[in-house]
């Protein structure tokens, strides 16, 4: 597996670890790492060396979403919308479709197309100082991305909306008392708790762990039409005049004003 935004390495039998890198920006996603992460799962399913996947971000940040130049150049253009539309479809279902159990180690900052991964993985686990933070709303735009096929599910309606409309920020510590992931240890374990799960789950029998998998995912597959209209509504948001003032709040590191 060659990637230019995606790190991969073998560090036990059976397991592939995938590390997002961006260096120097909190591994922000541009449009090569969106593409990239979206298309990973699917070779990693025709993988028959990998029995357990662990994914992370480089350094202390998870990943700080996408950047934004690629989030302008989908307010200006069609083509590109249309290209990171399907993307970010292909991203929630090709982990959801995924055949081998991914464990995810949020550190630091999770947001928008990280953030999917971190929370879709099959087991997460996260530091006690990890920020959740799905930002749709500030930036302007709809919460489609994975928000919809999967808060609901893991924290319950009230929560879901209370987080997801307000861009309200969830500690690790918080994200584990909601639901929203498996395990909260200290910031300092969580790479080597989330390994030593994928290295369980990758001893484990193969056959029972994949359809176990398979059949719990059969929750989220239900909730396909509302992600696909929840993604629907995100992308008609960037044709529309609130995401620039979205953009620009988070450029010059202020609150958003809009009209």
């Amino acid at each position: 597996m060659t990637y230019e935004r995606l790190i991969t390495d073998t560090p036990a039998d059976g397991v592939l670890r995938v590390t997002i890198s961006a260096p120097g920006r909190l591994n922000a996603v541009d449009a090569t790492g969106h593409r990239e992460l979206a298309g990973i799962w699917r070779d990693i399913d025709g993988d028959d060396s990998v029995r357990a996947v662990v994914v992370r971000g480089e350094g202390e940040a998870f990943s700080a979403g996408g950047d934004l130049s690629m989030i302008e150049d989908m307010t200006r253009d069609h083509a590109t919308r249309m290209r990171v539309f399907a993307e970010a479809r292909d991203l929630v279902y090709n982990v959801i479709n995924c055949s081998k159990p991914i464990v995810s180690a949020i550190q630091g900052p999770a947001v928008g197309a990280g953030l999917a991964v971190a929370l879709l993985a099959d087991i997460s686990v996260a530091g006690r100082t990890a920020r959740v933070i799905d930002g749709h709303t500030r930036l302007g735009v709809a919460a489609g991305d994975h928000a919809a096929i999967v808060w609901p599910l893991l924290c319950g309606l009230a929560k879901a909306k209370y987080h997801l409309l307000l861009c309200e920020p969830v500690t690790g510590e918080q994200a584990e008392r909601m639901g929203l992931v498996s395990l909260c240890v200290d910031d300092d374990e969580v790479h080597e708790t989330a390994l030593g799960l994928a290295v369980r789950l990758a001893a484990g029998a193969q056959e029972a762990v994949r359809l176990t998998k398979y059949a719990l995912n059969n929750w989220l597959r239900l909730a396909g039409p509302s992600f696909d209209a929840s993604l629907a509504m995100e992308f008609l948001g960037f044709t529309g005049p609130d995401v620039a003032e979205g953009v620009r709040a988070l450029r010059e590191k202020r609150p958003p004003s809009f009209g």
